[in-house]
């Protein structure tokens, strides 16, 4: 892949769900310098896909919970090895399913706005969320 090429990874929803409380379902993994840091539910678009499908798909494969995805809260774009990442994450309202950890997260919990801040949260994450007004 040349430099100039980017590679694209659209977010699986931000997922931004509204119980009453807000609350943000958020997988824990491996961060960047491994320890386990918790981030919202992400993933490539597979084939021919839509972003909105891939949230739909990821979100599921994660949390195990059914989502109908929303507006686009925000979008950043993080560095890769092979490129540049353009994530863009959206609201999203649990329809079905049962909160548990799925492919790639060793836990998924759910966090209300104030208990996010004593979290292990991937680097920026409620930063991010604040200014975007998903919070």
């Amino acid at each position: 892949m040349s430099s100039n090429a980017r590679r694209k990874d659209f977010s699986a929803g931000g997922v931004v769900v509204r119980h009453g409380n807000v609350a943000v379902i958020v997988p824990r993994r491996r961060g960047a310098q491994g320890d386990k840091v918790l981030g919202l539910p992400k993933g490539h678009l597979d084939g021919q896909e839509s972003e909105l499908e891939a949230a739909i798909r990821e979100v599921r494969e994660e949390t195990g919970l059914i989502v109908a995805p929303g507006r686009m809260v925000g979008s950043i774009q993080r560095p890769a090895g092979d490129g540049v990442y353009d994530i863009r994450d959206y609201a999203a309202e649990v329809t079905g399913g049962t909160l548990a950890a799925g492919d790639d997260a060793d836990d998924t919990v759910w966090a209300g706005t104030a208990e996010l801040a004593a979290l292990p949260l991937t680097e920026g994450l409620l930063d991010t969320l604040r200014s975007w007004g998903a919070l």
